[in-house]
């Protein structure tokens, strides 16, 4: 694992990524086929399997540690085994400067033990502090129940092959080389011990599909197996076997995953789930698989790399994020994120239906550096304090408002957020609405989406700020609401100091719905009540309706935002009886459609009008009037004119055209292919030149890609009014990116 360009190129090319914001698990739904008693190494039957028990979406917070020989050189990163033989790559030159030619010094003597050119020993041997040596399993797992992580456990193999356990299929192991201990049973029994759930992380399968593609090859049996040079049928099979030995001796509650699973033969990765699925059914515990890839996300959990998706997200997700941008393992020099940054991020995590691992970098002899202490216990201390807000909560129907937007994928470093940021959880009752603030807003505050337009507030029956010691509260003046929002009043002064401050809102009975402001908000009982799920704009089938939490023929009511409307079929795939929703329906019984959609698309209405706005620079695309055809498209001013209000118009097959009101002309890619092409106006002729398509990206923003030159609509940055719009390889900048509002 690493932030490394190589690591980003081949994930570019390798890794699947779930789309951000597609639909969000609200009042968590449950699955639509029950468990089987047995399973078996088929996708029918594992999909059956819960991918996240109620432990796992209590749990929250989870800690893990890239430790191992690649932390002997404590130079480059955890990839350093595969760095050093990359020709003239920062990693080599070093080791040639430091130990000699990587032919003559090879990654195994970090292991078996070596001489460096200065006559300094290396080898992974961390001692015991009870033999005399710096590292305590025990000191260790205590730092984690004091950091607040729920669930906790070592990488038992990286990429370079190395087991840490007792390994009977792979030599090269912690008790046979090495320090001659067994460090998966040390740490089992120390998490164990501080009522923590084991974690065990297995990055394997890149070992022989790519991870040493540039070491020498070898002509020895075992060394052959460490660089992962077998064939293909033996290092499939090692693969598996070696996640045997883990799932029998350590019995994890969690077994994690790192990238490249799609890499490993289908049938082995069948057995394993299946194998492990079957384990945990007699020991009686619900377990989570983790996956980046190579799984179908329905029995496993799906994890962001260093990232998060940018809005509410359903299934329910974890992220691994690291202490450091530069390495996953100790380096010399390494640099640490700041605790709001961590702990903002986690909040905001929490908020977006996730979960959080983080990693720390022990040094090769067992130490934990103070600064990454240092973050752990703030990261704790927050929680001890303030963790009714975090743990065992569940995400809301919105996840939070404010200027600073975090995540939107993987590899979107974490962010410390404002006091203007605010992240919403509930408890699992649905009874209180935590909203933490990112900082001290001062001696008022206005919570947005609490607006009067969006939300009912007649059951709110109390308002307090969590104190500084858990469990107790300030009582703060009964707040008042109205179009722009609930206003609190806070004290005049911060009456702590604190990463973030927490409001409790507790209702007499359900919290309110909140009327969503893009795509939809469906229910399972009527008079929007039971178990929902927010549906952005897009198409559902049965399999996605149940991801998102709102498995098919169980819809029974429906919260439209302004502008969208839902066509539910009777039949998956979109056949069948069909009914059109323009409206919020609290009971669909009347309509015959209650309990029978088993998919729906959520579409903007077609009679709508629209005003198209750049996140970047607040300007809204314009016609610029009475223009003849072939036209350039601009942006412009809002002023409310006909000139910038746009109809988006589905056109059955997952594109839309977006017709100006004033002039009646379509937006038309024009068919150039060159980043900077610029959009026209045109009569509507039906070509895929004028037709989009419109990806919700999280947090009410939209990308529209035409469909003939591939290429999304750009604002150009701050640009001034009456700048042209143009088209640009889709990327993560906002200028690529636009909301839409009814008007």
């Amino acid at each position: 694992m690493s932030q490394s360009i190589s690591r980003r190129r081949l994930l570019a090319g390798a890794t699947a990524v779930v789309a951000a914001a597609a639909a969000t698990d609200v009042w968590a739904a449950g699955s639509a086929l029950a468990a089987p008693r047995t399973y078996t190494p088929t996708w029918e039957s594992v999909n059956r399997h819960p991918a996240a028990p109620e432990w796992f979406r209590d749990a929250k917070f989870g800690i893990y540690f890239h430790w191992g020989v690649f932390s002997v050189p404590a130079y480059d990163s955890e990839w350093y085994p595969r760095n050093m033989y990359v020709p003239d790559s920062k990693a080599n030159k070093h080791h040639i400067a430091t130990y000699g030619d990587p032919a003559a010094w090879p990654f195994h003597n970090f292991v078996n033990g070596a001489d460096d050119l200065a006559g300094d020993h290396q080898e992974f041997a961390p001692k015991l502090r009870s033999a005399g040596g710096a590292f305590d399993p025990d000191e260790w797992a205590q730092l984690f129940a004091d950091a607040g992580a729920r669930f906790a456990g070592p990488v038992a193999e990286h990429h370079d092959g190395y087991s840490m356990w007792d390994s009977q299929v792979n030599e090269w192991n912690s008790v046979d080389k090495g320090p001659r201990l067994n460090l998966l049973r040390l740490f089992t029994d120390a998490i164990r011990a501080r009522n923590m759930k084991l974690l065990v992380a297995m990055h394997h399968a890149y070992n022989y599909t790519g991870y040493y593609e540039y070491a020498p090859a070898q002509s020895d049996p075992s060394l052959k197996k460490l660089y992962g040079q077998l064939g293909a049928d033996e290092e499939n099979q090692l693969w598996f076997d070696k996640l045997k030995e883990v799932v029998d001796r350590a019995k994890p509650d969690i077994l994690w995953q790192d990238w490249r699973l799609d890499h490993v033969d289908e049938t082995q990765r069948l057995n394993f789930l299946a194998y492990y699925y079957n384990q945990a059914n007699k020991w009686g515990k619900e377990v989570v698989a983790t996956y980046k890839d190579g799984f179908k996300g329905h029995g496993e959990v799906f994890d962001y790399e260093r990232g998060g998706p940018a809005d509410l997200t359903a299934p329910y997700w974890l992220t691994d994020d690291s202490i450091s941008n530069s390495s996953w393992c100790y380096t010399e020099g390494i640099g640490y994120y700041t605790l709001p940054q961590m702990l903002h991020s986690l909040i905001d995590r929490v908020s977006k239906n996730g979960n959080m691992l983080l990693n720390i970098a022990p040094q090769a002899d067992g130490t934990i550096p103070r600064g990454q202490r240092d973050l752990l216990l703030g990261i704790g201390d927050y929680l001890k304090r303030f963790g009714e807000s975090v743990y065992s909560t569940r995400a809301w129907t919105a996840y939070g408002e404010g200027p600073t937007k975090m995540g939107g994928g993987s590899f979107t470093r974490p962010t410390a957020g404002t006091a203007q940021d605010i992240r919403f959880t509930r408890n699992k009752a649905g009874t209180v609405l935590y909203a933490t603030v990112l900082g001290w807003p001062g001696s008022s505050l206005t919570l947005r989406t609490l607006s009067s337009d969006r939300i009912d507030l007649d059951a709110l029956s109390s308002v307090k700020l969590l104190d500084s010691t858990a469990g107790t509260y300030i009582d703060l003046a009964t707040p008042a609401q109205d179009a722009s929002g609930l206003k609190v009043t806070l004290p005049s002064t911060a009456p702590f100091e604190a990463p973030a401050y927490v409001l409790k809102l507790r209702f007499s009975g359900r919290i309110p719905t909140l009327r969503p402001l893009t795509g939809a908000l469906v229910f399972k009982d009527a008079h929007y009540s039971g178990d929902s799920a927010v549906l952005a704009l897009g198409s559902y089938t049965s399999e996605q309706l149940t991801l998102a939490g709102m498995p098919p023929r169980t819809l029974s009511s429906l919260r439209l935002a302004p502008g969208y409307r839902i066509l539910g079929h009777s039949g998956d795939d979109f056949t069948g009886t069909s009914w059109t929703f323009t409206a919020d329906r609290s009971d669909l019984r009347g309509t015959g459609a209650d309990n029978r959609i088993r998919s729906l698309r959520v579409a903007f209405h077609p009679t709508a009008y629209f005003k198209v706005t750049n996140v970047t620079n607040g300007l809204s695309l314009d016609s610029g009037g009475d223009v003849p055809a072939g036209s350039d498209l601009k942006q412009g001013t809002w002023n409310g004119h006909a000139d910038l209000q746009w109809h988006a118009v589905d056109l059955g097959n997952g594109h839309y055209k977006l017709e100006n009101r004033a002039g009646g002309m379509v937006a038309d890619g024009g068919g150039a292919t060159d980043n900077g092409a610029t959009v026209r106006q045109q009569q509507w002729n039906g070509t895929t030149d004028q037709q989009w398509l419109i990806t919700h990206r999280g947090d009410g923003r939209y990308s529209l890609t035409n469909r003939t030159t591939g290429l999304a609509l750009d604002g150009g940055g701050n640009v001034s009014s009456g700048s042209v719009a143009k088209q640009w390889t889709w990327g993560n900048s906002t200028n690529l990116l636009w909301t839409f509002t009814e008007v």
